[in-house]
C-alpha cells in the first residue's frame, strides 16, 4: 500500500468522479484506475463503482473513507513536523554569558560548522535571567551560564556541567597587582575595579567578596569580553573565572594576565542548559554534544598541564 493510492481515493471521493480526479492529479484515467485496482486487490474490497457513465466511490469505499482520511491526516502532520524540524535545524540559537569564549565556545562552533555546513549558529550574549527566559519561550535552543558552587539549579532545565574554575583577578602585566603572587581584597580595593553589571554571577561574587567595601573607583560593564578589553586598555582590574582568561588572545599576546585571589576557594561552574519540555532540534542536540566533548578535552588538557 502506498500513500498516493489513498490520496487518489480521497480525490475521487472529493471530486465525485474518476475522470475529474485524473484531471486534477495530472494522470491519465487508465493509469489512475489501474492504481486504484491494485489497492482494491490488496484490500480485497471494491473501492469504486465502475459504470459506463464513469467511476465513483463505492459504499464499501465510503465506509473505509474515515480510515483513509485518518491515515492521510497523520501523514500530513508528519510531513509538516518534518518540514518544521528541517527549518528549525537550519538555525541553532545559543545564549551565552560570554564565559570560556576562546577555550570552549570558539572551537565548538568551528567543529559544529564543519559537521553542519548548512546550519547557521546564532550566538547571543545576555545575562543569565534573559537566557533562562528565552530558553523557556523557545527563542533559544541552548544556554551557557555560570553558577557558583552550591547554587540551586532551576528544575525547568536539563543542565550539564562543562567547566569548573575559580575566580581570579584579571589585570595588565604592568599593574602593581601583577607583582603579587596572590591578590588580597585590600589590594583590590586600591585599584580601579571593573565589575560586571547586576544579573551576572560574577557581579554577585564580587559584591560578596567586597562585603560592603568600595574600591577607589569602579566601572560597570556587560560580560567578560568587554571587561577584558577594558583591562587591556589600562582602565583597571576585573574579577572573572579563570577559564574566561586562560588562553584568551589578549592573555596569549601579553595584554592581560591573572592572579589568584588570596584565601578564596570559591568554585565557578560553566554549564550548558536546554529546556526539559518540548522537542530539541537535531542540530541543537549535536551542538550540545560537541560542547560536552570539547569541555572534557579541555579539562583533560588543563589537568595534564597542572601535573
Amino acid at each position: 500500500m502506498r500513500i498516493e493510492q489513498l490520496e487518489y481515493i480521497a480525490a475521487v471521493t472529493r471530486l465525485g468522479s474518476l475522470r475529474r480526479a485524473a484531471e486534477e492529479l495530472h494522470l491519465s484515467q487508465p493509469a489512475l484506475s489501474e492504481t486504484v485496482r491494485n489497492l482494491e486487490r490488496e484490500l480485497g474490497v471494491d473501492l469504486l463503482d465502475r459504470k459506463r457513465s464513469g467511476a465513483k466511490i463505492s459504499e464499501d469505499g465510503r465506509e473505509l473513507l474515515p480510515h483513509i482520511t485518518g491515515v492521510l491526516d497523520a501523514v500530513d502532520k508528519l510531513r509538516r513536523a518534518a518540514d518544521d524540524q528541517h527549518h528549525i535545524s537550519r538555525m541553532v540559537r545559543l545564549g551565552t554569558v560570554n564565559a570560556a569564549t576562546v577555550p570552549l565556545l570558539v572551537p565548538t562552533l568551528r567543529e559544529f560548522h564543519a559537521d553542519h555546513p548548512l546550519t547557521q549558529a546564532e550566538v547571543i550574549g545576555a545575562q543569565q535571567a534573559e537566557i533562562h527566559r528565552s530558553l523557556l519561550e523557545g527563542s533559544l535552543d541552548l544556554g551557557l551560564v555560570n553558577y557558583l558552587r552550591g547554587d540551586d539549579v532551576p528544575p525547568d532545565f536539563h543542565t550539564t556541567e562543562l567547566l569548573r574554575g575559580r575566580p581570579v583577578v584579571c589585570l595588565r602585566p604592568d599593574s602593581p597587582l601583577a607583582e603579587l603572587s596572590e591578590v588580597r581584597v585590600t589590594d583590590l580595593l586600591e585599584q580601579p575595579l571593573i565589575v560586571m553589571r547586576a544579573g551576572y554571577v560574577m557581579h554577585r561574587f564580587v559584591h560578596r567578596l567586597l562585603n560592603g567595601r568600595a574600591p577607589t573607583f569602579s566601572y560597570s560593564t556587560d560580560g567578560a569580553e568587554m571587561g577584558k578589553l577594558m583591562v587591556a586598555e589600562g582602565l583597571g582590574a576585573t574579577v572573572l573565572p579563570d577559564f574566561s582568561i586562560v588562553g584568551d588572545p589578549l592573555e596569549r599576546s601579553g595584554a592581560i594576565t591573572w592572579r589568584p585571589l588570596a584565601a578564596d576557594r570559591t568554585e565557578v561552574l560553566l554549564v550548558i542548559q536546554r529546556r526539559r519540555s518540548g522537542s530539541v532540534p537535531r542540530a541543537a542536540r549535536d551542538l550540545h554534544d560537541i560542547f560536552v566533548r570539547r569541555a572534557a578535552t579541555h579539562r583533560a588538557a588543563t589537568e595534564g598541564g597542572d601535573d
